[in-house]
C-alpha cells in the first residue's frame, strides 16, 4: 500500500528531499513552512497541499518528515499547533541536526502518542538532498528503521543504522564538529597564506599532497579564495551544531577547545551580520583586510 508523505520545512533541504521522493514515485501529498510562500510554491510544484497548520500535515500524510532549523524550531513543531494531534500510527523522521537529548524528547513525544520516530541525521548538502545522495545517520527502534529503509534508500547514496534515538545525533555532532574545524583551520591557513604574499593555488595543491589534505580542502577552498559563500551550510548553522558538540563535551568533562575556538569563529560572523553566508565565509576573519571591506 502507497504510503502518503509529508515534509515540515521546506528551505534548501527539504525542498528538493520532496521532489527527490516525488521523482522516486512516492505520493508526497502535503507541504508545510513557517514561511507560507516557500510551501505554497513547493506544493504547486509537486501537486500537494501547503498545510496552513501542522496538525493538518499529520491528517494528510502516514509519514512526516520534519527538517527544521534547531531545537527551539523542533520544540515548536511538536507542542505547538501540534503536529502529534491525531498521530497515532503515524511515522515521523526527524532530520534536522539536533541535540541528543531533544530526539529523546520528541521520541517520547511520539511514544506518548501512538506514533513512531526515527532520527535521520544528515551529512551531506543541497544537491546531495535532490540527486537522493544524501549520507544519513539513522537512530530509532530497528524495527523502524527496517520497515522505512526502502523509502530512506531513495534519499541516500549511504545510510547506515546508527542505534537507539539520540546515537545517530551524536554522531551527526561528532561530525559537523570536526568538519567546523577543518574549515576554520583551512580558513587560517589560506588567510596566513594570503598574509605572507603565497600564490594560494600552489598552496592548495601543496595541501592537497600533504597532511593538510581534507574534505573540507576539496569543497570550500575555492570559495574561501574567491570569496563565494552562497549558502550551503550556513555560519549559524556551523555555530549551533559545534555548540551542540561543545554541550556535549561539557557534559562528559571532555576538554574540546579547538571546538569552543571553532565556535567562537562562526559566532563572530553572526554578529558581524554574517550568519547566513556559507561557512566558507569564515574566511572573511582570516584574510588580510576584508572586515575592512
Amino acid at each position: 500500500m502507497s504510503q502518503k508523505i509529508g515534509l515540515v520545512g521546506v528551505g534548501r533541504m527539504g525542498a528538493n528531499m520532496a521532489r527527490r521522493l516525488k521523482d522516486c514515485g512516492h505520493e508526497v501529498t502535503v507541504v508545510q513552512d513557517i514561511r507560507a510562500a516557500a510551501a505554497e510554491q513547493l506544493a504547486e510544484e509537486l501537486g500537494c497541499i501547503a498545510a496552513s497548520s501542522l496538525s493538518e500535515v499529520t491528517a494528510n500524510a502516514d509519514i512526516i518528515f520534519t527538517v527544521v532549523t534547531d531545537d527551539t524550531a523542533m520544540r515548536e513543531v511538536f507542542t505547538t499547533d501540534n503536529l502529534l494531534k491525531d498521530a497515532s500510527g503515524k511515522v515521523f523522521i526527524n532530520c534536522a541536526t539536533l541535540s541528543p537529548e531533544l530526539q529523546r524528547q520528541v521520541d517520547a513525544a511520539c511514544q506518548g502518542a501512538g506514533a513512531d520516530a526515527l532520527e535521520a541525521c544528515m551529512a551531506s548538502s543541497i544537491p546531495q538532498a535532490r540527486n537522493g545522495e544524501l549520507y544519513l545517520m539513522v537512530g530509532g527502534e530497528e524495527s523502524i528503521f527496517n520497515a522505512n529503509e526502502a523509502l530512506l534508500k531513495d534519499l541516500s547514496a549511504s545510510l547506515r543504522y546508527i542505534g537507539p534515538i539520540g546515537k545517530a545525533a551524536q554522531v551527526k555532532a561528532l561530525v559537523n564538529m570536526v568538519m567546523n574545524i577543518n574549515t576554520a583551520a583551512l580558513a587560517e591557513g589560506l588567510g596566513l597564506g594570503a598574509a605572507l604574499g603565497l600564490d594560494l593555488d600552489m598552496l592548495c595543491e601543496v595541501f592537497s599532497q600533504t597532511g593538510a589534505n581534507s574534505r573540507v580542502l576539496e569543497t570550500d577552498s575555492a570559495d574561501m579564495k574567491e570569496r563565494d559563500h552562497d549558502c550551503f551550510f550556513s555560519a549559524a548553522h556551523a555555530a549551533k551544531d559545534s555548540g551542540i558538540a561543545n554541550a556535549l563535551a561539557a557534559a562528559n568533562g571532555i576538554g574540546v577547545p579547538l571546538s569552543r575556538a571553532t565556535e567562537a569563529q562562526y559566532r563572530k560572523l553572526m554578529e558581524l551580520g554574517r550568519g547566513e553566508l556559507d561557512k566558507s565565509a569564515v574566511a572573511e576573519l582570516t584574510f588580510p583586510g576584508r572586515l575592512d571591506d
